[in-house]
């Protein structure tokens, strides 16, 4: 063996007794191992993050669980899982959504100001000066 599988071995021997050690709900050599999967080569992970990473999928799986809980029968369905992980999946169309919801909201709202101004101007009952509030 030459001196990088050697350091590599030793890394992943820390791993497994951090694991041991730590109350992590994955194997974090697995998490880890997905992580760099999809970071650049050049990318390090520093064991916090690793560490934390570990519980956000912890989290996340304890409330797919918790919504999975709410239906009444006994054995989970495929349709069951993917409404309880839908936020979890379309969460940048979700937003997108939120986003086009908001912008027209912003036009409705300049329209009844434009529509309130108008009606102040046009239908006066005296024939004075009015205000804009």
């Amino acid at each position: 063996m030459n001196e990088e599988e050697i350091q590599k071995n030793e890394e992943d021997v820390e791993e497994v007794q951090e694991e041991e050690a730590e109350d992590l709900p994955f194997a974090k050599a697995e998490v880890v191992r997905l992580m760099k999967q999809h970071l650049d080569r050049d990318k390090m992970i520093r064991e916090r993050v690793k560490v934390e990473m570990n519980k956000f999928l912890g989290d996340v799986l304890e409330k797919v669980c918790k919504q999975l809980n709410e239906y009444p029968y006994t054995t989970v369905e495929y349709e069951m899982l993917k409404e309880s992980i839908y936020p979890y999946k379309n969460v940048e169309r979700i937003n997108e959504e939120k986003e086009r919801i908001l912008i027209h909201l912003d036009a409705i709202k300049a329209d009844c100001d434009a529509l309130s101004l108008d009606v102040r101007r046009t239908l006066k009952l005296k024939d004075v000066e009015d205000t804009v509030y």
